[in-house]
């Protein structure tokens, strides 16, 4: 068997080594799992022969939870830097894999933690609630974390006078905003995939096809929200679209989960949302992107990489995470 340590990973942030052709990648995968007691979770947003033989797929709450609640010695997380690391935060005894180190988020780097400080320090008596799309060291500078699926919930579960900072992303703090009226102070951070769509292009879809619902994230600019039907997480688009009784939608969120809303409702049509770019048809994640099976197949034979951190750490970010988790589970969201 091929040894693989850390330094021959080098700079590219996974093993590259070639894979067997003659092997069944995805046998072996679920082999390996079963025989290292993985489990292996994936996001919404990745290919879906991915999220095909993942144990469980989701939005980052999802994740979150299932990351908390596992048995398994191993978590390989399908998805995004901080996704992993929050995995790991929740279940520090456990080995939490990445097939790419260098998946990481738009999002998450528009915060960088000492400017993050800074701020809050700058602007003392806010309760700061931070989107789960951050690094572990802004979850250490939080009290409370949230995902687009209970951010509402969140922000509502505080006393009505209280004063937030939220961050990072700009239009998801200014859609909860607008829904609460509540002081906040929102960071200027954005995600790249949800700034990108066009309304124009999107427009130019609905007068073509009239009887199509739009449906958007709220990390969307706010030209999309106001034109859309339905707003929320990943998980409520999908819910939306497998309850409604409309038969055609544009999505404007990352591409992905049209692979889960196309096999929840094969009846049904979805249209991603096309971004500014005209020579695109839709709008991906380059960073979620970078998962692929081979990558998985190599993490999971070599176990790298391995996500680790500080135990000091770990200890500051958990709080705002399981805090997160308790209002959430008190609410059953």
């Amino acid at each position: 068997m091929t040894i693989v340590n850390k330094t021959k990973m080098g700079k590219k942030g996974f093993i590259d080594l070639d894979v067997d052709k003659s092997l069944n990648i995805v046998d072996e995968i679920k082999r390996m799992r079963e025989e290292k007691n993985a489990v292996i979770l994936a996001h919404f947003y990745q290919e879906g022969e991915i999220q095909d033989i993942a144990d469980f797929v989701g939005d980052s709450l999802g994740l979150s939870q299932q990351a908390a609640a596992t048995e398994a010695d191993i978590i390989l997380f399908a998805g995004v830097h901080f996704m992993a690391e929050t995995a790991k935060i929740l279940a520090p005894e456990k080995k939490v894999l990445i097939p790419d180190l260098q998946a990481g988020c738009s999002l998450a780097d528009s915060c960088p933690p000492k400017d993050f400080e800074a701020f809050i320090k700058s602007n003392p008596g806010h309760t700061v609630i931070s989107y789960v799309n951050t690094t572990a060291e802004i979850k250490a500078l939080t009290d409370i974390i949230c995902t687009s699926t209970n951010a509402l919930q969140i922000v509502e579960s505080l006393p009505k006078g209280e004063k937030i900072i939220f961050a990072p992303d700009r239009n998801l703090g200014n859609y909860i905003q607008s829904m609460t009226g509540r002081d906040m102070l929102i960071w200027d951070g954005a995600c790249h995939v949800h700034e990108e769509f066009s309304l124009e292009r999107i427009l130019d879809i609905k007068k073509e096809y009239p009887d199509t619902q739009i449906i958007a994230h709220p990390e969307c600019e706010k030209q999309i929200l106001i034109v859309a039907d339905h707003i929320g997480s990943t998980t409520s688009l999908l819910n939306y679209t497998i309850k409604d009784s409309g038969k055609s939608y544009i999505v404007a969120t990352e591409s992905g989960i049209l692979h889960q809303m196309r096999k929840a409702s094969p009846h049904k049509n979805f249209i991603p949302a096309p971004p500014k770019d005209s020579t695109c048809a839709c709008n991906d994640c380059k960073y979620m992107k970078m998962i692929s099976l081979k990558k998985i197949y190599n993490t999971l034979k070599y176990e790298l990489p391995e996500i680790t951190l500080e135990q000091d750490l770990m200890d500051r970010a958990r709080g705002s995470i399981v805090r997160m988790l308790d209002i959430s589970n008190r609410l059953k969201l």
